[in-house]
């Protein structure tokens, strides 16, 4: 039988269960928070992102999970700096250009701050002088830090982004470190 876990990645953990770092210079990764053995991450979530993350012990659920041509959706609450405009929200709909290429086109909207939205440790840079806002993005592709290199694309830089739908499976009330069986 095929396991699935659900697992609130916090900020500043790796998407992986071994750090190849020197000790000095060691980073918490999914090993301190999910003891399961032969589950493996569906994909990828940078270490200073938050959210959902997938783990199964299912090879081709995993591929199917991560691989862009089988286009399972992806939702993210992402704090962005200023308030971006209706041509900005435009642009992010209909893909932008990044050095590797056009994005496709992603489902774009704004949202008020997530509710039951946990503190980030450490937080987000605040600034008086420029005010942030929240929009919910989901795409189908999975290009690396694809979603931050979108939205400075459009000159509003991602201060958070928080992964909270991968497919079917939602983050739902699951507290950062924790997970649960899907």
């Amino acid at each position: 039988m095929t396991r699935i876990i659900l697992f609130n990645k916090p900020f500043n953990v790796l998407s992986q269960f071994t750090d190849k770092g020197t000790e000095s210079t060691k980073r918490q990764t999914l090993s301190d928070f999910i003891d399961v053995p032969g589950v493996y991450a569906a994909g990828r979530l940078d270490k200073d992102s938050e959210g959902l993350l997938v783990l199964t012990d299912n090879g081709k659920l995993q591929n199917r999970i991560s691989d862009p041509k089988h286009k399972t959706t992806k939702s993210y609450w992402v704090q962005v700096e200023g308030i971006p405009s209706e041509e900005a929200l435009t642009a992010l709909r209909e893909g932008v250009d990044l050095k590797d290429g056009r994005t496709a086109p992603a489902k774009i909207r704004r949202v008020e701050e997530p509710q039951g939205l946990w503190p980030r440790t450490p937080p987000i840079r605040f600034r008086k002088s420029v005010p942030d806002s929240w929009i919910e993005v989901t795409i189908a592709e999975g290009r690396n830090r694809q979603v931050r290199r979108m939205t400075a694309a459009v000159r509003h830089p991602t201060l958070r982004l928080i992964r909270h739908r991968i497919g079917e499976w939602r983050l739902a009330d699951l507290a950062p470190g924790t997970w649960r069986d899907a």
